[in-house]
């Protein structure tokens, strides 16, 4: 076929023409005439040069050639039909979001309004663990700060997480007054940091590639590390959507160029038009990037 762009208004006289076998019938089930249905039909076939349906005494059928137009109408048809439905459909459930430790607390105050506009909506935010598989639809919304691999799965950039050096009040009067860590100052600093298991997360081979060795304290957990830095234990390196929250963090000034993450919204794609989930989805990634930067 020439490349012409069908109407919705053309495609659907087709498909009702497909289903009803008579110009008379599909008129009625569109609540159009039936000279008007044959407009329709007749300028459809003039703009792509080809007769698209036959006529006879027994009635009217669409030519073997346009059967992908009429398939074309069912799908348009079946995405109306289910955009209509999730206009109207009550944002109601449970939608389940996981994430890292260290997002809960802005991710709880990014969804904080949601349950005013809709009652109805349960909420089920996980710190992980391990690995959720949101492929086998373990959860419904991760938090991830990687891109996913599965072609089933959809991510959504919605900014970058920034880390800072922290330390208590009680540190910096005692051993780092001016609130800077120079390149050369971290062999001499006591440290909070990350235990065998996170090792290899990039803020923590930050701390290792730049010298820091003084490690008084290590945790798989951000609440740990942030405990043991308010005592005094030593610096810690957070993320500052984190750490903004904790009251008694001093922020410190690195000559060192912290790390910089992004961070990715991912949810399986059949979900994507679910109402409480889309709805959640665009709430996260509004606080999110307005959390993050």
């Amino acid at each position: 076929m020439e490349n012409v762009t069908p109407t919705w208004d053309d495609l659907r006289v087709l498909l009702a023409l497909h289903r009803h076998r008579s110009f008379l019938a599909a008129g009625r089930a569109l609540g159009v005439s039936t000279s008007t249905a044959a407009r329709r039909v007749e300028a459809l076939e003039s703009a792509l040069g080809r007769p698209l349906v036959h006529r006879s005494s027994a009635g009217t059928s669409v030519e073997p050639e346009a059967l992908e137009l009429v398939n074309l109408a069912e799908q348009l048809e079946h995405g109306l039909e289910a955009a209509k439905r999730s206009e109207t459909e009550e944002a109601s459930g449970v939608v389940r979001v996981t994430m890292g430790e260290g997002f809960v607390i802005p991710v709880t105050r990014a969804l904080s309004q949601l349950r005013r506009a809709h009652p109805s909506l349960r909420l089920e935010i996980t710190s992980e663990l391990r690995a959720v598989d949101l492929a086998r639809r373990e959860a419904d919304v991760g938090i991830r700060k990687m891109r996913p691999n599965s072609s089933v799965l959809i991510e959504r950039k919605v900014g970058k997480l920034t880390f800072s050096l922290y330390a208590s009040g009680e540190y910096v009067e005692r051993r780092v007054r001016d609130g800077r860590i120079g390149r050369g100052d971290f062999a001499r600093h006591d440290f909070v940091g990350f235990d065998r298991s996170m090792e290899k997360l990039p803020q923590a081979m930050w701390l290792t590639d730049n010298g820091a060795e003084r490690f008084t304290v290590k945790s798989n957990s951000d609440a740990a590390i942030v405990e043991a830095t308010l005592a005094g234990q030593g610096i810690s390196i957070l993320a500052d959507a984190y750490a903004r929250f904790q009251n008694g963090l001093v922020r410190l000034t690195s000559e060192v160029p912290t790390p910089q993450v992004p961070i990715y919204l991912v949810f399986h794609k059949e979900l994507r038009h679910v109402p409480r989930v889309r709805i959640v989805i665009d709430a996260l990634q509004a606080g999110l990037e307005a959390g993050l930067g």
